[in-house]
């Protein structure tokens, strides 16, 4: 017994100083294989299998089970590399709730100003007439942001951006950190996700200028993210926008995956512009 100990402890001492990158991966691995007790039940019970595409009633459900147990792995990773959630930037204060607020409103503002230019130049059109189907899906899907939002960050540029600045420079831990996120999202739907992954990363690049210009802190950037997802998940539920085919869809994107137009990464640009202007105006 007192060997084995002293082997797992020399072998947790040998990987402690291996490369930050390969440190990252092996978080990912272990979070899905402490997953895979949770996810193959839930899997069966809502009758999907890997092999086939997913639907809304099964992703949300998959969804929570893997980001619900995410907290507490990398809790644990922290306690073993020796950081805190205030290092991955997390503080509950009053300024960390106005930036969160603030990064949630900018979001908004910024895809709401995409979308109503496409639809000046006739590319999509807003249907009104469905304002009504948002009220009762108004805080499941809000909460449902504000929870996908936090988790991510608290990963992709929370753990993986404290742990990669201990090998790579600044716009290193960003490239591999976005890059991360950006494949990440094959995960749940591969052959749609593929044609956003530029988008993906850019995005990514954005939510960690959103960190820096915020002091190091996530809120601005946790906002960003759960406003995004908030105001594009509301538009798609209820149908209030659709695209009149009049422009490519490497210029709109498509419907579930914005991402993939040059619509899309000008909202991306644009948000960038704003952020730099804050940390210019600080």
């Amino acid at each position: 017994m007192n060997l084995l100990k002293l082997t797992v402890n020399q072998w947790l001492r040998e990987f402690g100083e291996t490369n930050s990158l390969i440190k990252g991966i092996a978080f990912l691995i272990t979070w899905v294989i402490l997953w895979l007790p949770l996810a193959i039940p839930i899997a069966k019970r809502l009758k999907w299998h890997p092999s086939q595409p997913l639907t809304s009633q099964q992703k949300i459900p998959l969804l929570l089970s893997l980001y619900l147990i995410a907290p507490l792995i990398v809790w644990y990773a922290g306690k073993f590399e020796g950081d805190s959630f205030r290092d991955y930037g997390i503080s509950w204060n009053s300024n960390f709730l106005i930036s969160l607020l603030v990064g949630f409103c900018l979001a908004i503002i910024t895809i709401i100003l995409i979308f109503s230019l496409q639809s000046i130049v006739g590319w999509l059109q807003w249907h009104r007439e469905n304002i009504g189907k948002l009220l009762p899906i108004f805080l499941p899907l809000l909460g449902l942001a504000i929870g996908v939002g936090f988790i991510e960050e608290l990963i992709f540029r929370g753990f993986f951006w404290v742990e990669l600045k201990q090998d790579y420079s600044i716009w290193q831990t960003g490239i591999i950190s976005s890059g991360i996120f950006a494949l990440s999202h094959l995960i749940w739907e591969p052959k749609e996700a593929i044609n956003s992954l530029p988008g993906l990363w850019l995005m990514g690049i954005i939510l960690i200028i959103a960190r820096i210009v915020n002091n190091n802190s996530l809120a601005l950037a946790w906002g960003l993210h759960s406003g995004w997802i908030w105001i594009l998940s509301s538009l798609g539920e209820t149908e209030l926008i659709s695209y009149t085919g009049k422009a490519s869809i490497w210029l709109t994107g498509s419907q579930k995956q914005p991402l993939s137009g040059l619509a899309g990464i000008l909202c991306l640009l644009i948000t960038g512009i704003i952020l730099s202007l804050l940390s210019i105006l600080k």
